[in-house]
């Protein structure tokens, strides 16, 4: 409790768990998209449940992860070596969620462009959801070691990380319903969407193979996109409401 309180009375404390809630929110970005992604997917009654389920997920596993600081700042030695390169179980991890997220994003783009007509609704809803959970649990995995491990290079106080995530997971919680609509909402906003991930997956095997991308760049670059594709939208409003206006 002593502990808590002089935390509490520390500016740079607080100096600390501000801008861990900052990265907690913008790495929760990735995560948010591909989340919205795949429940989007499922019938619209079981959409709202499967986004809470994933985010909740999301959290008690940080949560957990936290509990276990001491053992994954270890996963960050290497474990073996190829061609001299060296190789940690974060390696791993990040190589392996960087090839699930090419691979799903991939086959997503595929079903987006050309949909199967042959699929049933009725008979897939129930192995569609329980994959959907199955999915988010893989990446959730993934991005909560990634953010546990930079949350402990940059504070060591088990409290304020522990803040960070929930107040992270409440923003994600917040906009995953929104997010979702307008995604569906906007088709094209879904290939944007999609794009990202390959790049966030990209990123991730970049990182696994020890190449170090700045974060910076990709979200300047996703910011960017989003942009540029919010004034075709502008556009298309407008095109719109003439034609509609002349008819």
């Amino acid at each position: 409790m002593d502990s808590l309180l002089q935390l509490a009375t520390d500016p740079t404390a607080w100096a600390a768990l501000a801008t861990l809630v900052v990265m907690e929110v913008v790495l929760g970005i990735d995560n948010l998209i591909f989340i919205s992604i795949i429940t989007n997917r499922l019938p619209g009654g079981q959409q709202s449940r499967a986004r809470r389920i994933g985010i909740g997920l999301a959290l008690i596993l940080r949560l957990a992860l936290l509990g276990t600081v001491a053992w994954i700042v270890h996963l960050t030695e290497p474990v073996f070596e190829v061609f001299g390169k060296g190789f940690s179980w974060r390696d791993l991890i990040l190589i392996a969620g960087g090839l699930f997220l090419l691979w799903k994003a991939t086959k997503e783009i595929h079903h987006s462009v050309d949909p199967n007509p042959e699929e049933k609704p009725g008979n897939q809803a129930a192995v569609t959801f329980a994959s959907a959970i199955g999915q988010i649990l893989i990446l959730d995995l993934v991005f909560s070691i990634d953010s546990i491990i930079t949350a402990v290079g940059m504070t060591e106080h088990v409290p304020i990380m522990v803040i960070a995530v929930i107040a992270a997971v409440t923003v994600m919680l917040i906009a995953a319903d929104p997010l979702s609509r307008f995604i569906a909402a906007n088709p094209t906003v879904v290939m944007l969407a999609l794009g990202f991930l390959i790049m966030i997956g990209m990123t991730l095997l970049a990182e696994g193979f020890g190449a170090h991308v700045p974060k910076g760049y990709i979200y300047t670059a996703m910011a960017f996109s989003a942009g540029v594709e919010g004034l075709n939208m502008l556009a298309r409003r407008r095109r719109k409401a003439k034609s509609q206006a002349g008819a």
